[in-house]
């Protein structure tokens, strides 16, 4: 273990000390965001970007390890395992050069090498290999038997034999894996008679690029290309330098022996040694490019996960339509579904005067402050719909984004609250909640269908489970969740629960109605101490007697708050509501060898703003309402937009027509941007003037430049 410290104390540029601290915590099952906001003496303030990459490096380690472990015993059964050889393998921290050690040894099935040594052509393939025999024909002659007829066959099973043993020459395999990192190139071409069903990838219907060159999503492209049968990809360098340099290493005279191995490694190259290179390349730069776009996905849902809240207010909620009509609903401020119905204002019915009644007498019976209207179809429509009203009181119309709302309505999670309603109204119930609360009601539906990645179907699967895993509990964890509403799905991503102890929760809340203090936490079943202490801090109880129940401030450190207000002759409330009082304390006063300064001023920050929700309030928009289709925009035009995706090549905005409109990298501001989401955010409301229509590609080019 120490020296898995190091290494990852040198990966990361962390010290010892700090690694060994929170690699301790992570093995005692302390969580992610517990680790960051209630341990900071312990890690030396780690972020959580922090601690989770030394999560990742100790897993690696750990698997490093496990396959170490794996080929020490299948080469010490198979008795060749000898001192300098275990050695080595015993001190390499690098997966490839394991690999390599174990390449030798490994089990092949039947090669073109195994057959020539089963013709016994090994030794004279170790003559010819050693090149010190000059006449290898009379040499060749001696291996003649009934599997070898002549010279030549016994010179072609020498020199797959050799191809094989240069192929595992780790320094062969090094010089190959040089020549890829200096100059592997990544071609693709369009697959015989595919020209018409490849359409969508043209742009690498005959592409060339550097591979260290290549961006994320254009390699991810280009696979899903390959991978669709569409395109033919080859990775590689220069094949001349690349034999040059095995040569170097491998031929050592110019006799008949010399040219065998020539021969051997040409063969050695393009059969065995390249293609395994290039496997290591792709693989390699596979791991790179989904590593970006997970990042991207990741990054953009932590955006929208955290998108500002309209709060618990009764909510009416649409999810529009034209033929099959605007499903409507009325939800109460805890997102209780109350009614629903169908209204049918748009074409063919144009009912928009009964739709219209409908609505307001709805908003009368409700009492609704608040309606939401889904961005899909129709939504623009539905939008002008709900404007035309004259409503008795003021009332704003919220246009949401629904992606993802018809993969909740099908879901087993929609089934269990709605079982008696149809997929449509569980739509729109979600699209009401959505506005009250994003967070509680997208922890509900698998991230991947959210739409805020790109080519998110194409990452590693594993790797992207758990980092869009890590981002929805570190959202969840950061918010802070009301132990009394929360659904169970929800609570599950709290620090130390999960799906069991989230039900259990839900259950004992459905017995005695509310929690009415934190500390009753502990009357659920199976609720310990670790897990108490892993959730406490994330999970709020808005009236209890205690006010620091609905603060981040943690149980462990209640006594001293109390003892801060008990030193200034105050209560907690007092201390709470007056800013005048936190300026008095002393924090160095309450230091002990737990407790230092970066966890008392995380306290008193807490304390100025306790139960205050850090995602901001929602906001209303409204597109230009001239802009119905794509035939309604043209080049110059500035029209109001809302961001949807961002990836690296630029930020996508829907300005209110079925398509969406690009913001290339290069136009999203008047400086050098590298990184878009440096400079805009998901749901961010913007201005943009458009470049570039192409209504037969669907394609809409936008500036912000200027703007």
């Amino acid at each position: 273990m120490e020296k898995h410290i190091q290494l990852i104390s040198q990966r990361l540029s962390l010290s010892d000390r700090k690694v060994q601290s929170t690699v301790g915590l992570l093995k005692e099952g302390a969580t992610i965001p517990f680790i960051s906001r209630y341990r900071k003496e312990v890690t030396g303030s780690l972020d959580e970007v922090q601690i989770g990459a030394i999560k990742t490096e100790l897993k690696k380690l750990e698997e490093l390890e496990s396959r170490r472990q794996t080929i020490l015993s299948a080469i010490e059964e198979q008795g060749k395992l000898t001192p300098e050889l275990k050695s080595r393998i015993e001190t390499t921290y690098d997966p490839t050069e394991l690999e390599d050690l174990y390449l030798p040894y490994k089990k092949k099935r039947k090669t073109k090498a195994s057959v020539a040594k089963e013709k016994g052509l090994e030794p004279l393939a170790d003559s010819i290999f050693k090149q010190n025999t000059a006449d290898i024909e009379s040499l060749a002659l001696k291996f003649l038997n009934d599997d070898v007829a002549d010279i030549e066959e016994a010179f072609q099973g020498a020199r797959d034999i050799m191809a094989e043993w240069i192929n595992e020459d780790e320094d062969a395999r090094n010089r190959i894996r040089n020549a890829f990192k200096r100059g592997a190139t990544i071609r693709s071409k369009i697959a015989r008679n595919k020209e018409e069903a490849g359409a969508k990838y043209r742009d690498y219907f005959d592409f060339e690029e550097l591979l260290s060159k290549c961006p994320s999503h254009r390699l991810l492209a280009i696979r899903r290309g390959e991978e669709e049968g569409l395109l033919r990809v080859q990775i590689g360098p220069e094949e001349e330098e690349s034999l040059y340099q095995l040569d170097k290493l491998f031929v050592e005279s110019n006799g008949a022996a010399a040219q065998q191995i020539k021969e051997a490694v040409k063969d050695s190259y393009k059969r065995l040694l390249s293609p395994s290179i290039e496997t290591e390349f792709r693989n390699l730069a596979k791991e790179i490019a989904d590593e970006e776009a997970i990042n991207v996905f990741t990054e953009n849902l932590r955006q929208l996960l955290l998108a500002a809240p309209l709060g618990q207010k009764n909510t009416l909620a649409l999810d529009p339509g034209f033929r099959s009509g605007c499903k409507l609903v009325c939800i109460n401020k805890n997102g209780d579904l109350l009614h629903n119905t169908t209204i049918y204002p748009h074409p063919p019915q144009s009912q928009d005067f009964e739709a219209m009644g409908t609505i307001k007498s709805l908003v009368d019976k409700f009492q609704i402050t608040a309606i939401a209207v889904g961005n899909g179809t129709a939504g623009r429509e539905t939008m002008a719909l709900c404007k035309k009203i004259k409503f008795d009181f003021p009332l704003e119309v919220y246009l949401v984004n629904e992606n993802g709302a018809s993969i909740y309505s099908a879901s087993a999670i929609a089934r269990e609250e709605f079982p008696d309603k149809d997929v449509t109204v569980r739509g729109a119930v979600s699209i009401g909640r959505r506005l009250m609360d994003p967070l509680a009601e997208l922890v509900k539906i698998d991230p991947k269908s959210i739409g805020v990645g790109q080519y998110q179907h194409d990452v590693n699967q594993t790797k992207l489970k758990e980092s869009l895993d890590t981002t929805v509990e570190s959202c969840v964890n950061s918010v802070g969740i009301n132990l009394n509403t929360a659904s169970k799905h929800l609570l599950t991503y709290v620090s130390g629960l999960g799906p069991t102890l989230a039900k259990n929760i839900v259950e004992y809340r459905s017995e005695i109605g509310t929690f009415s203090k934190r500390s009753e936490l502990k009357k659920v079943a199976r609720m310990g101490d670790k897990a108490f202490e892993q959730c406490a801090g994330f999970l709020r109880v808005r009236n209890s007697k205690n006010p620091l129940d609905n603060t981040a401030v943690h149980p462990e450190s209640y006594p001293i708050v109390k003892k801060m207000a008990a030193d200034l002759n105050a209560t907690i409330d007092e201390l709470i509501s007056n800013s005048d009082l936190r300026k008095q304390v002393n924090l160095k006063n309450y230091v002990t060898e737990t407790t230092g300064l970066p966890t008392l001023t995380d306290i008193v920050k807490e304390l100025a703003k306790p139960g205050l929700d850090p995602r901001g309030e929602a906001k209303t928009f409204s597109f230009d309402e001239k802009i119905k289709s794509i035939g309604d925009v043209e080049p110059g035009m500035v029209l109001p937009g809302i961001i949807t995706n961002i990836t690296k090549f630029g930020a996508f905005v829907d300005i209110g027509i079925k398509e969406g409109g690009l913001v290339h990298v290069s136009q999203i501001a008047d400086k050098f941007v590298k990184d878009p989401a440096e400079v805009v955010k998901l749901q961010q409301q913007v201005r943009v003037r458009v470049m570039e229509v192409d209504a037969q590609r669907g394609r809409v080019s936008l500036s912000m430049k200027g703007m």
